[in-house]
């Protein structure tokens, strides 16, 4: 063997061979691959490659201030020592290149070296290297050192574990946390314990924080229990709402683990619930069925859970249950209660109630106080008061103490039904059991006694309470107590005494309910919004709807617009409520301009209106006064029916009528002609009037006018032809020339059918209208003289006279084309002439 010999130009001898030397084992070689690791090598980068070596002296160039050469008297010894005293100033990736150049000369000197350099000083160099912050040049120098028998884990003790520890952390609190887990990954290729360097939930947390499940997979796979941070990789996304990250995790657990978990299907399908896309949890359960993989009774309860608002697939479910032989616990049938109470199903909560006491009975389950609180929720939102107090007998005979949900429960069952004095007394009877009231029970008692109207009750009760946090009163309505926790009722005190360990704080939800007290109040509803902000609570949609509404309430429309505006420069957006309760203030005082332009900001806003916003604007008017104004409301009442909600057609059809017949003079006879003819109008649907009358009223692009009156009765034909009569006038009136003759089509004129007779109806009805009523030419479409305006003026006393002639306008307008021949159509034509003399008449 060719020795290596480093000689150093200053005054310091030659290193020889050293006297003593710490003996080393040989690391053993890493474990065989499992699945972990298959998975997480196409999602590891690779380290950067060691330095170059090269094969003729390869320490001659790292080693600029020494002269090195091959000399015949070295050996193994001497260069363990020199590394070793290389390493003890800290210089160990020197020490990895002189191992890393015996190596490539010979493996058995490689092993002899690992065995012959001191590890007290390798040590020595690794804490020297770390107090420096070098972490990632001491853990890529253990990986290179590892490479030629020296095992890493015992050059780290615990001081250079606690030093790892420091920098891991920092590491892993910020942008450096890709590299941390680069470097975990050859630590745990060593073997090393990764969880003692930094907390496994806390590294995911910075995973899921910038969006990386494909970093926290990696970084999972390092430790034990990866199903445990598995799910929790799940659960991050998930609460974050990420479901891309949260699918890329559940596909890659499937790859990582060797058998079915029902733990990440649980939290699976847990997260879908959060997300809201209980679809997506049902095809993971029915995954699950495909593969013959029966699940356990968590992840039937959370897929029950997660569907609670379908009744009928969590029904399902339960039934599955059954068949699985997946035995339902106590979780399951409150499940199952809550359920029925979304769905107002008492029936079947009671038939659930009385299989679960039946099974308790048996031993088999013991119910809890959720299960009580459910049923007793159920009946409360049915009013059903006397049945939820029955339950809370049930649950006291056997052993279970009502807790605050349940008396907030029972409280509400009351005050549902009006019965403020039996509310009461349940507050009085769970301040005796030493139950501490929430928010939620105060609030549920003032709120039964502003729907009760007891608005004075609901005020003392609430400064009542609110001395209750520095003086012992805390409610109303003559009890005391005279010592801890004792109550006694008292004729002389409007108050009940109790131990100051109640205390009471207000929420928005309480002056929201307060507000509704205020009446017409303005003043004291502005007070109870001041004094809510001084207690650092922000008013909600909730709070500024009801401001607005009770300063409506006393007439001023300009202030409750101008708190819609505060509302916005608040930062609060206004809601469909808030405009809603704005528009309703406008109709009422008749400021209607107004109403309609708040309808407008709504859709600038992209807010929807709901079915009270329109109503309200469909009955603001008690009559129409022009064409804009119906069109105006035919506009909103097409909205309503776009937005899937049902109009009242029968009073816009009324508004309608009497604005139509204003068209005729005798306005009292044309009245009672048409409530004549109402009968023959029974059953047909009125929004098909309504949407003919909004069709043809639309805004006119050209001068033609037709109407088309096929399949409407003649009560129908009546109310269109006079509301495009007074399209006409209104046009007129603005300027609009008529250019055309008014064209009525009324069908295909076959008489021996049933549509045929009513057309005939609907034509003599017509006829009549525009002949007698009206004065105007009537004429058949197709038998018209050419007559010039003079002689059209003189025919008005002989509309009788039929000359064969057809007109190309008539053709255009009903799209008649000369290529084909379609259905001969009944028409009629009113002639210009006539209509601008009618036009021109005076009133």
């Amino acid at each position: 063997m060719r020795d290596l010999v480093i000689v150093f130009p200053s005054s310091s001898s030659v290193i020889t061979n050293p006297h003593h030397h710490h003996h080393r084992r040989r690391y053993a070689t890493a474990p065989d691959h499992n699945r972990k690791t298959k998975f997480t090598s196409s999602l590891t980068k690779q380290p950067p490659p060691p330095t170059s070596l090269s094969s003729s002296n390869p320490l001659s160039t790292h080693f600029p201030d020494s002269a090195v050469k091959w000399t015949p008297d070295g050996s193994v010894e001497y260069y363990a020592d020199f590394a070793s005293k290389l390493a003890e100033d800290g210089r160990i990736q020197d020490v990895a290149l002189i191992a890393e150049t015996l190596a490539a000369e010979s493996g058995a000197n490689a092993a002899r070296f690992a065995s012959l350099v001191d590890s007290h000083l390798l040590t020595k160099g690794i804490q020297l290297n770390l107090r420096q912050g070098k972490v990632e040049s001491v853990v890529y120098t253990l990986k290179r050192i590892e490479k030629v028998g020296i095992a890493p884990l015992d050059l780290v003790d615990d001081a250079s574990v606690k030093l790892m520890r420091k920098h891991f952390r920092a590491m892993a609190n910020s942008v450096q946390v890709e590299k941390a887990i680069d470097l975990m990954e050859i630590l745990a290729g060593f073997s090393f314990k990764i969880k003692d360097l930094v907390d496994p939930f806390d590294v995911i947390k910075i995973c899921v924080d910038i969006s990386n499940p494909q970093l926290a997979l990696r970084y999972a796979c390092l430790l034990p229990h990866t199903e445990i941070l598995l799910c929790r990789i799940i659960l991050g996304f998930g609460k974050k709402g990420d479901m891309v990250s949260v699918m890329t995790a559940y596909e890659a657990c499937k790859e990582i683990l060797d058998a079915p978990n029902m733990y990440i299907y649980r939290t699976m399908i847990d997260v879908c619930g959060l997300c809201g896309d209980y679809v997506k949890s049902r095809y993971i359960y029915e995954d699950l069925l495909k593969e013959d993989i029966k699940p356990n009774i968590f992840v039937m309860n959370s897929l029950m859970n997660v569907n609670s608002h379908d009744l009928g697939y969590t029904l399902k479910v339960y039934k599955n249950m059954q068949k699985l032989n997946v035995t339902a616990d106590m979780t399951s049938y409150n499940i199952l209660l809550k359920t029925c109470c979304l769905a107002g199903r008492v029936d079947l909560a009671q038939d659930i109630y009385k299989e679960a006491k039946r099974m308790e009975s048996s031993g088999l389950l013991k119910l809890d106080a959720f299960t009580y609180c459910t049923i007793i929720k159920v009946f409360a939102d049915a009013k059903m008061w006397k049945m939820a107090l029955k339950v809370k007998e049930d649950m006291q005979s056997v052993g279970v103490t009502p807790n605050t949900h349940t008396w907030s429960s029972l409280i509400s069952a009351c005050a549902n039904a009006g019965l403020v004095e039996q509310a009461n007394h349940l507050f009085e009877e769970m301040l005796a059991s030493g139950c501490e009231p929430n928010s939620q029970c105060f609030n549920i008692l003032l709120h039964a006694c502003v729907e009760a109207c007891q608005y004075d009750r609901a005020f003392r009760l609430f400064q009542s309470w609110k001395g209750s946090s520095s003086k012992e009163a805390l409610y109303a309505d003559g009890i005391v107590s005279k010592g801890p926790g004792s109550l006694v009722r008292s004729n002389s005190s409007p108050y009940i005494q109790a131990s100051n360990r109640f205390f009471f704080k207000p929420t928005t939800a309480t002056y929201n309910i307060l507000l509704k007290a205020c009446g017409t109040d303005y003043y004291r509803g502005k007070e109870l919004m001041d004094e809510m902000k001084s207690l650092g609570l922000a008013p909600n949609q909730i709070t500024w709807s009801t401001l607005i509404d009770i300063c409506g309430g006393s007439g001023d429309v300009e202030g409750a617009v101008r708190i819609l505006r505060i509302m916005h420069s608040a930062g609060t957006r206004p809601d469909v409520v808030a405009y809603t309760t704005a528009i309703k203030i406008c109709a009422e005082n008749k400021s209607l301009k107004l109403a309609f332009s708040l309808f407008e900001e709504m859709r600038k806003y992209q807010i929807k209106p709901n079915w009270v916003t329109y109503n309200t604007l469909l009955k603001a008017r008690s009559k129409y006064g022009s064409l804009l104004e119906v069109r105006q409301c035919l506009a909103i009442y097409q909205d309503m029916r776009k937005a899937g909600y049902k109009p009242n057609d029968r009073f816009l059809k009324e508004l309608i009528e009497e604005w139509c017949e204003g068209v005729i003079q005798e306005n009292s006879q044309s009245q009672n002609k048409a409530s004549d003819q109402e009968g023959t109008y029974f059953g047909r649907p009125v929004s098909l009037l309504i949407e003919k009358v909004a069709t043809h009223l639309q805004e006119r692009t050209s001068g033609h006018l037709a109407v088309d009156l096929q399949g409407l009765t003649k009560v129908e034909a009546r109310l269109v032809v006079l509301a495009v009569l007074r399209m006409i006038k209104e046009d007129y009136t603005r300027g609009d020339v008529v250019k055309d003759d008014l064209v009525i089509i009324l069908g295909t004129g076959e008489a021996s059918t049933d549509s045929g007779k009513q057309e005939i109806e609907v034509k003599d009805v017509l006829v009549k209208l525009l002949k007698d009523e009206l004065s105007l030419v009537v004429l058949p479409a197709g038998q018209r003289h050419v007559l010039d305006i003079t002689q059209d003026a003189r025919c008005m006393d002989d509309a009788d006279q039929n000359t064969e002639h057809t007109s190309e306008n008539t053709k255009s307008l009903i799209g008649i084309s000369p290529t084909r021949r379609p259905a001969i159509l009944e028409r009629l034509m009113v002639t210009k002439v006539s209509l601008l003399k009618w036009l021109q008449r005076k009133k």
